[in-house]
Order: structure tokens, then C-alpha cells, then sequence
């Protein structure tokens, strides 16, 4: 062959884009794709929201790959592609800001990003191959370090392939902190330590997601003495994470402290001044877990955690098409009152709810399905996929519905892989002249109908049947209900994101905060603030048969629950590792109830007798402006967040200013009226005032000082009224502390 000939075959090759090169084309799925995530131009605030930008979309965060290249190579006849000259393509020059660029300049000619998309460009674009090297996991180092206030590090990402390979993937690794005003992370990986505390870098490449967790102890000597007084296991944990953050855990709370916070926290109903008396007068050593094993024995415990679960649940009125209307909330509420009060597992509660079928009458449990599913007349295109998942996982798998979760590694697939479970269950809504809603599992005969189980993705059109989100083998058979082998892996021992789930709602509701936040959020990019109390409390939970009375047992007898809210030098700005107690507003029902039960007077709920507690009511749509303005659950969704423990301008009006207080005070047969008539001795009065609000006597100081305000002349009622209304409306009546 003539060299000329060769020549000019290379000269055309290089001109048109196909030059032989060294090394393999750049893979649009493992590099192009990342940089472009890492670069932010397929995010939702650039091209990758629905619409596009400016006239160019792409999937979001690369949850498409294949539509990402069809509409970068093929959209507009390839206007964003040259491969007469590659350096001129749109693909290049935009970025580089040699062109208009609504996004302004992301990276220099010359660097590696650069480089790789003039490379990708130059091979022919190539698309995605079925023989590319699949992403198994992604690996940081480090992935726990200590550093100093100031003081730097760099984290590297690994890539490791099906095919054996581990590669530097750095670089086009998408780095993010999840606190970055206690740690910032640069795109490149470097670490800044910026304050004292603890925090987690979260780093994403494709589908894969890792952590690395950073701490920056406090700058201060601690006496180690204060560490060494523990009741359980929970201080071991909570106070080794203390010493080695050197923050200084508070004192212990005082009797008078523990009586209010325990009752408030553990059958939301405030201590009776007889029942705050009689524990400080209690002279037993024991007397605190005396109290907690009383208190998990008493019917308000039954109320109050059956309003927990009603939340949880999703119980309410809404959307209930039953005939019997409200009865259908109330019976729901019913079973689930019978289940708290039977102390039964968590995991045979759970299996109860989701494998329930028949009608509301027979199987009141079905109440779940029928707020999750609502109006769709296919379950697996409901509410219930996700609600499932965030109830009793704690996951947050909804956003994958339409593309790959931003800050996980479930993918569009896992979502519809999950939803397989629900495809057989159909709800028979009818008139309510006909009879109950009724719910059915269809049930195809496997020797007339061979179809598999499962439901069909939509951008794809692939079938997928049931899998875990974990990823795990699930065969079913036709004439299987789903639910079934998905309540079987989810309430596996091994399976920490059922026990988790609960785990860390209930230890929210004692602490405060909780290990997770925000509490429905567990997720691999969001470790707990304390992994050693973590696994702890799971094996507490699982190996002791997912019983909630035991696990709440343990948690209240903890010194870390026991310790004082008042704060000590150095640990005042601690919100998360339980260096002291966290106060906060007392919930919508518990206030009100508290205000009830304080003043004699009790709010009328329509539709239910006088004296029902607002922690007794089943249904969340009860008319009540009281519980409406102080965030009480509408339990429209699964996420913990709709109660809200806000406290706004409306709510210290409504209780400074408004009727419902002022005539709860003023009533003739409520409290203050009675002891007015039978306590004589102000001294005595007030005793009972501050044991009736705040579980304590009033100090030294405050008793000579109220009572030194009162002339002879004062009208008495009217005096005490008002000692009366400032207590109802101090914050530490309506906090818990």
C-alpha cells in the first residue's frame, strides 16, 4: 500500500475525530457522566430539572445515561457536537466560557475536565456500552480522622469495578458536608475543620455514595471524674463520645426536674401536685426507677403512645370512604390502643398493618391503606410505596420515584423493584349505602395465568419485579402475596433499618434529638451522631423481641437521660451528642392537656363526651384551634416532620391574650376557685400553684417575693389569678426541662 495512501488516511481519521490514541476512549457512563454531575450541570437548579435549561436538558444527577447521550449527540442534528474540530463543540467551549454560558465558567482549557471532554469528543462520543465496567462500591480514605480547629486534610475516592478494577476517581467524585459550618469539603476533596464537633463528608460518584467522618475535639481539660458516674450501657456510649469530644457532661437533673419530665415524656400527662409530692417526699434510693416502671404500667401510657402510633400510621378521617365515616379512624385507633396496651412486638405490629386484607370491620388495621393509597386505583403507584418505606425504615425512597435519590444509591429501579410488592393490592371502595371499603390481594390461578409479579418502570418500560432495597434475591410466584416475603425481609433481625427506624424515633422523643436527623432520614450519607450507641440500642431492641416498653425501660434509667438541661462551661453549643438534656415546647396535645388538667377546666371536642384528653382523641381532624395553632400531626404524609414544635408569636398571644386561657383561670368550677374556698393560707396556695404547673415548690426568693407583692387591700382571687396566668405562661410550663 502507497504511503501517501496512509498518509492520507490518518490526516482523514484525525479529522473527523477517530485518531488512534493511546489509551481507550474516555466511558461516558464512568467519567463523562460524573463530571458532568460534579460539575453541576445536570443538578436541578441547571439542566437537569424537567424542562432543561435554555433549551438543553439532561437527566437529572445521570439517572439516564442514555438519554443524556441522545440528547447531547443527537438533539438539534448534534449542534453541540463538531467532529470536524472538537475543539469548537458547545460541550467544550461553554464550560470553558468561550461561549455564552448562563452557568459562567466551570473549569480552564487545558485542565482535566477539559481534557476529558475534548478526548470523548475527538473518539466518535461514544455512548454507553453494555461492557463498560459496572460501579460495585466506592471507597474514601480516610474514613475517620481527628483534626485539629484549622487544621486540613484530603480525602481520595476509589472506584471499584466489576471487573476487578480500583480506580483514583477523585476528581470527578462529588463532595459535599453535612454541616459545613462545623467542616467544609472543596470539590477536589480537601477538608477544612472549621469549629469544634463532629460531621460527616458525604461523597457521590454515580450511583455509589461513602462518608468519611471528621472530629475536631474541643479545646478544653476536663475533669475526668465527671465521666465516671454511669447508669448503663447508654452512658458508656454517650460518654465515651463525650470524653473524646472533651465536652463536659451536665449534672445530674434534680428530683423535681425528673418527676415533670418523666411523666410528660412518658405518658404525656403532667404529674398531679399530690403525685409531685409524694415523689419528693419519697426518701428511696430507687425512687426514680420505681417511678419509670410505675409509669410504663399506667393507662396513659396506653393513650399516649397510640397517639404516637396513630401519627406513624397516617390515621385519619380524610380520604376514608367507609361508611361508617369517623368509625372507621376510631377503629383503627381501637386496634391500635389493644396492641400498645398488649405491649405486643413492634415486628408483629408492623406485619399486622402491612399484610392486612379484608374489610374495615372485620380488619380495621386496613386503615393504613386506604390514607397511603388515597383515590389511585393501583397501589403501586400510590403514596404507600414511599409511606412504607420512611414509616418503618426510616427511608426516604419517594424522590427515586422519578429519578435516582440524590444523596443515596437507590436508583429509579429500586423504587419500582419495591413498589413490586404492593401490585396485588387493590382496594374496593363502594358507596356508603353499599358497605365497607374492602381490601384484596388478587391471586391469578398460576395454571391459567403464568404472568409474573412485579410492575412495569415507566421511562424504561422494563418489568421488574419485587426486590428489596437492599438489593437481595426475593422470588415470588404468581399465586404469592408480596407483602408477605417484603414484612419477612424487613423485619429481619439483620435488616438494622426496620429496628433503626424505631430506635431512633423513640430516642428523639426522650432526648430530643435524634441520633439521625432529621429522624425519618437514615441513610448511608447520614450516619448516626453516635454509631457505638447506635448498634447498642439495636441489639437492645432486636434481642429483646422489638419490645417498646423495654427499650423505653433502659433510655429513662440512662444517666444521659437524667441529666440536667441547665449547662455547663463548654457544652452549651452542643445540639446532637447529649452533653445535657435538651429542652423543647411541649406537643400540641400534651399542652393543652396540661392546661386542663392544671386549671379544672377541660376543652369540649365535638363529637366526643366531656373530659376526653387531647392525647385520647383517634382522629387528627378534630376541630381544634388550640391544636392546629401549636402543630399537631394532620398525618397527610410519613414524615415525622408535619408535628411541629415551633413556638411562633400567634401561640404566646393565643396564651397571654386569649379566651380559652383567661376563662380556663376564671372558671367557677375549675381549680382555682376551689382552693381559693378551701386553702386560707396564701403560702399554702402557692405551694399548690407551683406544684400544679411547674412539679415543684416555689424557691425562697420567689415565695417572698409574689407574696410580698400582695397589699392588704388586694382583691385575693384577682391577686392569685394572676400568679396563676404568669405561671401558665412561663416557659417552664409549656417546656418540658
Amino acid at each position: 500500500m502507497p504511503r501517501w495512501f496512509l498518509t492520507f488516511a490518518l490526516v482523514l481519521a484525525v479529522s473527523l475525530g477517530f485518531s488512534s490514541r493511546v489509551h481507550a476512549a474516555p466511558s461516558f457512563l464512568n467519567e463523562v457522566v460524573p463530571l458532568l454531575t460534579k460539575q453541576g450541570c445536570n443538578q436541578g437548579a441547571c439542566h437537569g430539572k424537567g424542562a432543561g435549561q435554555n433549551g438543553f436538558r439532561l437527566s437529572l444527577r445521570g439517572y439516564a445515561p442514555d438519554e443524556d447521550h441522545k440528547w447531547i449527540t443527537k438533539e438539534f442534528t448534534g449542534r453541540r457536537i463538531d467532529m470536524t474540530a472538537p475543539e469548537n463543540s458547545l460541550m467544550v467551549l461553554k464550560p470553558t466560557g468561550r461561549a455564552p454560558h448562563e452557568g459562567g465558567k466551570l473549569f480552564d482549557v487545558g485542565t482535566p475536565s477539559y481534557n476529558l471532554l475534548l478526548e470523548w469528543v475527538q473518539a466518535g462520543c461514544p455512548g454507553p456500552d453494555k461492557n463498560d465496567a459496572k460501579l460495585v462500591r466506592l471507597e474514601l480514605t480516610p474514613i475517620k480522622q481527628l483534626l485539629k480547629k484549622d487544621e486540613t486534610a484530603q480525602i481520595t475516592a476509589f472506584a471499584h469495578f466489576n471487573d476487578g478494577s480500583k480506580r483514583d476517581v477523585t476528581w470527578l467524585t462529588k463532595f459535599d458536608s453535612n454541616d459545613a459550618g462545623a467542616v467544609t469539603v472543596s470539590p477536589a476533596g480537601k477538608v477544612v475543620a472549621l469549629r469544634n464537633g463532629e460531621t460527616a463528608i458525604r461523597a457521590a460518584f454515580q450511583t455509589e455514595v461513602a462518608v468519611a467522618l471528621f472530629t475536631t475535639p474541643y479545646e478544653q481539660n476536663i475533669d475526668a471524674t465527671r465521666f465516671q458516674t454511669r447508669n448503663n450501657y447508654i452512658d458508656d456510649a454517650v460518654f465515651t463520645k463525650l470524653s473524646e469530644l472533651k465536652l463536659e457532661p451536665s449534672d445530674l437533673c434534680s428530683d423535681e426536674e425528673f418527676v415533670r419530665r418523666v411523666y410528660l415524656d412518658t405518658i404525656g400527662t403532667l404529674p398531679t401536685a399530690a403525685e409531685a409530692r409524694s415523689f419528693l417526699d419519697d426518701k428511696r434510693a430507687d425512687k426514680r426507677s420505681k417511678l419509670i416502671d410505675a409509669l410504663l404500667e399506667r393507662p396513659e401510657w396506653v393513650d399516649y403512645w397510640t397517639l404516637f402510633l396513630s401519627d406513624l400510621m397516617q390515621n385519619r378521617k380524610e380520604r376514608d370512604h367507609d361508611v361508617r365515616g369517623t368509625k372507621g379512624v376510631r377503629a383503627f385507633h381501637t386496634w391500635l390502643r389493644q396492641q400498645v396496651a398488649k405491649n405486643r412486638p413492634w415486628n408483629e405490629i408492623v406485619r399486622d398493618v402491612l399484610t392486612a386484607t379484608g374489610s374495615t370491620v372485620e380488619t380495621p388495621a386496613i386503615g393504613y391503606y386506604i390514607t397511603t393509597i388515597g383515590e389511585h386505583r393501583e397501589a403501586e403507584k400510590s403514596e404507600v410505596v414511599a409511606s412504607v418505606a420512611q414509616a418503618f425504615m426510616g427511608t426516604r425512597v419517594g424522590c427515586a420515584q422519578c429519578h435516582n435519590h440524590p444523596l443515596e444509591k437507590f436508583t429509579q429501579d429500586d423504587y419500582y423493584h419495591f413498589a413490586g410488592y404492593f401490585s396485588r393490592v387493590r382496594l374496593e371502595r363502594k358507596d356508603p349505602k353499599e358497605g365497607a371499603t374492602v381490601l384484596k390481594v388478587s391471586h391469578p390461578d398460576p395454571n391459567q395465568n403464568k404472568s409474573p409479579v412485579g410492575v412495569r418502570q415507566p421511562r424504561t418500560g422494563q418489568f421488574l419485579p419485587p426486590q428489596p432495597l437492599d438489593r437481595s434475591v426475593s422470588p415470588i410466584s404468581p399465586s404469592d402475596d408480596p407483602r408477605i416475603k417484603l414484612v419477612n425481609w424487613m423485619t429481619d433481625p439483620k435488616n438494622e433499618s426496620f429496628s433503626g427506624a424505631m430506635v431512633n424515633r423513640i430516642w428523639k422523643h426522650y432526648l430530643g434529638v435524634g441520633m439521625v436527623e432529621p429522624v425519618d432520614d437514615i441513610r448511608a450519607t447520614n450516619p448516626p451522631s453516635n454509631p457505638e450507641l447506635w448498634a447498642a440500642l439495636n441489639r437492645e431492641f432486636v434481642g429483646g423481641g422489638y419490645n417498646l416498653k423495654s427499650l423505653m425501660r433502659v433510655i429513662l434509667n440512662s444517666r444521659t437521660y437524667q441529666l440536667s438541661a441547665s449547662t455547663r462551661p463548654g457544652n452549651a453549643s452542643d445540639q446532637k451528642f447529649y452533653s445535657h438534656w435538651y429542652a423543647r415546647r411541649l406537643p400540641a396535645e400534651v399542652l393543652l392537656d396540661a392546661l386542663s388538667q392544671t386549671t379544672g377546666v377541660s376543652d369540649p371536642f365535638e363529637g366526643y363526651p366531656t373530659g376526653v384528653r387531647a392525647i385520647q382523641l383517634p382522629d387528627s381532624g378534630v376541630k381544634s384551634y388550640f391544636l392546629s395553632l401549636f402543630g399537631r400531626s394532620d398525618r397527610v404524609t410519613a414524615c415525622a416532620c408535619e408535628r411541629n414544635g415551633d413556638v411562633t408569636m400567634p401561640q404566646l398571644l393565643h396564651l397571654q391574650c386569649g379566651e380559652n386561657v383567661q376563662n380556663k383561670i376564671r372558671s367557677g368550677d375549675g381549680r382555682l376557685a376551689g382552693w381559693l374556698k378551701t386553702i386560707s393560707d396564701d403560702s399554702k396556695l402557692l405551694d399548690e400553684l407551683f406544684l400544679s404547673t411547674l412539679s415543684r415548690f416555689p424557691t425562697a426568693t420567689e415565695r417572698q417575693t409574689i407574696l410580698g407583692e400582695r397589699s392588704k387591700d388586694d382583691d385575693r382571687e384577682e391577686f392569685f389569678r394572676d400568679v396563676f396566668w404568669a405561671l401558665l405562661n412561663s416557659k417552664a410550663f409549656s417546656f418540658n426541662h
